[in-house]
C-alpha cells in the first residue's frame, strides 16, 4: 500500500484504505484493515472519524490512546501546516481572498471560534488574532479585543470570522445583530469592518454578500 500511495497518491485508494495505511503507522503489527472499516462505520464518514474527540475514538474495539492521540493529532497538524503556509504580506482584494485567508484558522475546530483580520487602507494583511475559543456564541465576543486588536494592529480595516460547529452557515439573528454592534464600536476609532464571515467545513457565508447584510454596508471593496 505505501509502495502504491507512493506511486499513484490518495486519489488511488477509496477512504477506508487510505485510512487503513494511515493506522499502520499507529499499529504496525497486525492487519488495520478491520478497524479502519469499523472506525467509518462507527462514525460515518472519514472526515468525522479526525474530528472525533479522543475519549469517543478510544470506545471503538482495536483504538488504544496511542491511535487516539495519532487521528486526533491529524486535523491539528493540517491546521498549523495551512497556517505556516501564508503570508501575512498578502492584498485581500476580494471575499474570495478572504475566505481563503480564514479557513485554515478553522481547519479541525470543534469548538466555536473568532478571529479578527486586520488590513491596512490598501487591503494588506497586518496580522489576525484570535478573540475567543469555546462553546459560546459570537455574541459573547468582549468588544474590548477587537478594540485592542484593531489598536495594536493599527488597522484602517477589519474582518471578523467566526465558525458555526453546528455545520449550518447561515448567519443568525445574534451573528447579524452583534456585527452591527461591533460596526458601531470600531467606528469610534475610525476603523471599518468589512466584512463578517461564517465558516462551516471548508466553507463560509460572507455577511456583506448575504440577505442578512447589515443595513448600510459597502459592497465593494474598492469603497474603501
Amino acid at each position: 500500500m505505501k509502495k502504491q500511495f507512493l506511486r499513484n497518491g490518495a486519489d488511488a485508494f477509496n477512504d477506508h484504505q487510505l485510512l487503513e495505511l494511515f493506522l499502520f503507522f499507529g499499529k504496525p503489527q497486525g492487519d488495520v484493515n478491520p478497524l479502519a472499516h469499523m472506525l467509518i462505520d462507527h462514525f460515518g464518514s472519514l472526515s468525522a472519524v479526525f474530528d472525533a474527540p479522543p475519549e469517543e475514538l478510544v470506545k471503538v474495539k482495536g483504538v488504544g490512546e496511542h491511535v487516539a492521540v495519532l487521528i486526533h493529532l491529524m486535523p491539528q497538524l493540517m491546521r498549523r501546516y495551512g497556517l505556516s503556509r501564508m503570508d501575512d504580506t498578502d492584498i485581500m482584494a476580494n471575499v474570495s481572498d478572504l475566505g481563503d485567508y480564514f479557513q485554515p484558522y478553522f481547519y479541525g475546530a470543534r469548538n466555536e471560534m473568532a478571529y479578527l483580520l486586520s488590513m491596512d487602507g490598501k487591503g494588506k494583511v497586518l496580522g489576525c488574532d484570535r478573540l475567543s475559543e469555546g462553546s459560546l456564541n459570537v455574541t459573547a465576543l468582549d468588544s474590548r479585543s477587537v478594540l485592542e486588536a484593531a489598536l495594536r494592529r493599527r488597522a484602517s480595516c477589519v474582518v471578523l470570522a467566526h465558525n458555526h460547529t453546528s455545520g449550518v452557515a447561515r448567519p443568525s439573528r445574534e451573528d447579524v445583530s452583534a456585527t452591527v454592534q461591533l460596526e458601531r464600536i470600531l467606528q469610534q476609532i475610525d476603523v471599518i469592518l468589512m466584512d463578517h464571515l461564517i465558516i462551516v467545513d471548508g466553507d463560509f457565508v460572507s455577511l456583506r454578500q448575504s440577505k442578512a447584510k447589515p443595513w448600510g454596508w459597502r459592497d465593494s471593496f474598492d469603497e474603501l
